[in-house]
């Protein structure tokens, strides 16, 4: 039986955590860069703006590192080419319905 090794999940992970987290430096560079909302003014004026892009980075990579993953793992699964009926063909069956009687 000839099988497909599985893929070592750690190692894509964190490959792909790599990835979201470049994207996410490159994200939140361009939105201090371009300054938007006034981002860029905001952090250099504060004395802790640092730990403001610091968490924007960090949050930011989270979720593109996830998505990164999430992407990968769907694009791994196999084409389903059985799109036929499972139960044959269904025929609708008309079922009389009968009101309750009161109990009053």
């Amino acid at each position: 039986m000839n099988q497909k090794p599985e893929p070592d999940l750690m190692r894509l992970y964190l490959r792909h955590c790599a990835i979201g987290f470049v994207l996410s430096a490159i994200f939140v560079g361009l939105i201090l860069w371009f300054d938007v909302v006034g981002l860029r003014g905001l952090v250099m004026g504060s004395d802790i703006g640092w730990m403001a892009v610091l968490l924007l980075w960090f949050f930011n990579g989270t979720v593109f590192g996830s998505v990164q993953f999430a992407i990968v793992i769907m694009s791994q699964a196999e084409d389903d080419d059985d799109d036929r009926p499972q139960r044959g063909m269904m025929i609708p069956v008309r079922v009389p319905a009968q009101p309750k009687k009161s109990m009053l």
